[in-house]
């Protein structure tokens, strides 16, 4: 294989040029004079050399329109000899394959270009400063560490000549809990980042010395903290709650649960999917005739769609950020956020169909430079390893709207609220850890409402992107009681990348199976999160048990660890559940969607969760891993999911009330009537909302009846979204806007008073 480079003038976008221009003047302050960049292709081949044919293709895919004499082999910019200039590259690391090339090398694959492997690009950046100054080494390490984000990227010294790395993989091993017992569990929790409180701690040890009689690996101990976590099971939510000595009979959990007692019955799926959905009606729609094939499309009619919604927070990875080199996580956390809960939608049921989003954004006191407002209190600080109020409420907010521009999905309704405050006591209130809220509608056929029973023989598959070493130990970092407790490390390694072009490719395959109706292959499908395929495989095998081949899945990275593939919460993936017979339809509409699916085992009947890591049979040319590795344990994860799903008994938690200390509200003396509206109309819940809704797709999909904004110059925000089922029939759904089930949840409050 041999690097071929093509360098093409400036950036992606302006955004990021302007970007990089403020970044190194915060850095080399008044002498910078000016920064010039350039993008370079890498572009990996299997052969020696290009023809000319094959040359011209590429520069003009490469190239954009009417700017093909921007493109070439050599490069645009020249550092002088002397510290006057300074260039500086940022790729990405070397054992990382980006979305970007997932993307690139599939138009080069359909126009001909069978040649190229891999395409990844790197930017490079002439920075000059005054003839009389030069660039100090600090100074330099400063603008690196400023132009880049360590988890992905680095510097390349030297253009690469290769991306392929020598990497040795983490060996499993034995944690002694049958010997040393709970201590040996407390080193294993402090060195793997596994978040165990007393009770697990205490849990394990008992389940691992008394009931399995053996030692835990460490793969086994990293699934466990992932997977039981209190991110994954919400085990406060079920939990016993003992206030101030008395326990309550409900957990809470089941409090919300018995809301539906009083309600009509609506619901066809609650409390038991990956989303709810109530009673829809019967529409007229258009499908493929045969939708694993390019075919006519006809119009179905009477067709039963149900309505879905869903909605969750994604706290953890949206606030946080590495101090050591300011590696904002907002934007990639909160596009996972929205990619989760897409996903969600995605494996209700059998299969269910996206349509729209919503998103809210909660967080601390903005305090934006030169612009601070009177209740804004400035002697409090942040937490280091949070990323500050104003960052999220741009950074989060820009990643979320990216995520679904991408995708496709318009966003028709949120919220945007700062809060900080301190009570008389001296108690502090704020949002430190923010609140990214995504919700969905979505669409669920009537045949496809109940995911069937693993049966033993089921295939079980992984769709989606390959396996990559994102989001290892999300799980558990965010189920911290304390948060900040965490190693920077452990709380970097948890942050997200999103892949929203993979999530699109996913997503047709996921269509076009529920698009078969009755014929849909899908027996049952679950969405990947926190805890990766050690979580997802568990809970679509329970209570059958499944055998997992680690040979079988399509890796990202061939530097990989076993706990890494079992572990990592990489995103674009679901698990699903068919039957053998439908394996070859589904592998047919995946190449067609050029979307990766392995299968990945298969459903045992005997109750046990077994993870295969053995060494790959040469025989064997179709599995997609390339480790070659002896392996020291041929099955890392050996467990009964009675054990670890089943009858693990419900975490107590004691509370004590605290009764704050209030004073009546007081107004200054010399307040005048304009000055207090001119703070309420500076709140972030009232002031403009352009930032979060002139960067959005508001009407995709041709089923949005009503948008955020209303009006001949879209200014005013709605009072609601409107989407119809169907472009045949007048039935809608409509989101109600926050502001209003605001005011509905407290007026019932009065009227109960």
């Amino acid at each position: 294989m041999v690097v071929y480079r093509v360098y093409k003038k400036g950036s992606p976008s302006n955004r990021t040029e302007g970007t990089a221009v403020k970044k190194v003047q915060d850095v080399i302050g008044e002498k910078f004079q000016a920064l010039s960049v350039e993008t370079c292709f890498y572009v990996v081949l299997s052969d020696d050399e290009l023809t000319l044919e094959e040359h011209n293709k590429l520069l003009w895919i490469l190239a954009t329109p009417f700017e093909e004499h921007e493109v070439g082999r050599k490069s645009f910019l020249v550092a002088d000899q002397k510290k006057s200039s300074l260039l500086i590259e940022i790729g990405p690391r070397m054992n990382f394959s980006t979305p970007f090339s997932t993307n690139a090398v599939s138009i080069c694959k359909s126009a001909g270009l069978d040649c190229v492997e891999r395409i990844e690009t790197s930017l490079r950046y002439l920075i000059s400063v005054s003839n009389s100054d030069i660039i100090h080494e600090e100074e330099e390490e400063k603008v690196v560490n400023s132009l880049h984000d360590r988890m992905t990227q680095c510097r390349y010294i030297t253009p690469p000549e290769s991306f392929d790395l020598e990497v040795s993989s983490e060996e499993v091993f034995e944690v002694d809990v049958v010997g040393d017992g709970k201590t040996a569990l407390e080193k294993a929790n402090i060195e793997l980042g596994l978040a165990f409180d007393d009770w697990d701690l205490d849990y394990y040890t008992k389940l691992f010395q008394e009931k399995i009689q053996r030692n835990p690996t460490s793969v086994e101990c990293f699934d466990l903290a992932q997977s039981n976590s209190e991110h994954s099971r919400h085990w406060f939510f079920r939990g016993r709650l003992v206030v101030d000595g008395e326990e309550y009979p409900e957990s809470l959990f089941k409090m919300v649960m018995a809301t539906q007692e009083q309600s009509n019955n609506n619901n066809v799926i609650k409390f038991s999917d990956n989303s709810s959905a109530i009673k829809g009606y019967n529409v007229n729609v258009i499908l493929p005739s045969n939708p694993s094939e390019p075919s006519e499309m006809t119009e179905i009619e009477g067709a039963r769609r149900h309505i879905i919604f869903t909605a969750e927070t994604h706290n953890f990875p949206t606030g946080r950020y590495d101090i050591t080199v300011k590696s904002v996580a907002p934007f990639p956390g909160a596009t996972t956020g929205t990619g989760g809960r897409i996903r969600d939608v995605q494996s209700a049921g059998r299969g269910a169909h996206v349509v729209a989003g919503t998103a809210g954004y909660s967080f601390g006191n903005l305090r934006i430079p030169g612009y601070l407002q009177p209740w804004e209190y400035t002697e409090y600080t942040y937490p280091t390893n949070f990323a500050s109020p104003l960052n999220i409420a741009i950074e989060a907010s820009n990643g979320a709207s990216d995520y679904g521009n991408k995708f496709g999905e318009p966003v028709l309704a949120g919220f945007a609220r700062a809060f900080g405050l301190s009570l008389p006591n001296g108690e502090r209130r704020e949002y430190i850890k923010p609140i990214m809220f995504s919700g969905g509608i979505g669409q669920l056929e009537a045949k496809h409402i109940k995911k069937e029973d693993p049966k033993k023989g089921m295939e079980v598959a992984k769709v989606g992107g390959p396996v990559y070493r994102i989001g290892v130990g999300g799980g558990a970092a965010s189920s911290v009681q304390v948060q900040g407790d965490n190693k920077a490390e452990l709380d970097f390694g948890a942050v997200q990348r999103g892949d929203p072009e993979m999530e699109q490719k996913l997503n047709r395959v996921i269509r076009a199976c529920i698009e078969m109706r009755e014929n849909n292959p899908i027996a049952s499908i679950h969405d990947q999160g926190a805890g990766g395929n050690g979580n997802v495989l568990k809970e679509i095998a329970d209570p059958a048990g499944a055998l997992i081949r680690a040979s079988s899945f399509q890796l990202g990275d061939p530097t990989l660890s076993v706990l890494e593939i079992w572990g990592a919460e990489y995103q674009e993936s679901n698990a699903i559940l068919l039957s053998k017979q439908n394996k070859d339809i589904v592998k047919r509409v995946a190449e067609r969607e050029r979307c990766p699916v392995c299968f990945v085992g298969n459903i045992t009947g005997d109750g046990r969760i077994k993870f295969e890591d053995i060494e790959r049979d040469e025989q064997q040319p179709d599995l997609p891993c390339k480790k070659k590795k002896k392996k020291n344990f041929e099955f890392p994860v050996d467990l009964e999911l009675e054990h670890v799903l089943g009858s693990m008994p419900r975490k107590v938690f004691e509370m004590k009330r605290i009764y704050p200390v209030l004073k009546p509200v007081t107004l200054p003396d010399n307040l005048l009537i304009r000055e207090a509206l001119e703070r309420v109309l500076r709140l972030p819940s009232v002031a403009s909302k352009r930032y979060l809704t002139n960067k959005v797709d508001r009407s995709v999909t041709a089923l949005v009846a009503q948008q955020q904004c209303v009006g001949p110059l879209h200014t005013p925000l709605a009072d609601v979204a409107v989407t119809a089922l169907s472009y045949f029939d007048k039935v809608f759904v409509i989101i109600l806007s926050y502001e209003i089930l605001r005011s509905i949840s407290d007026l019932l409050f009065f009227n109960q008073q």
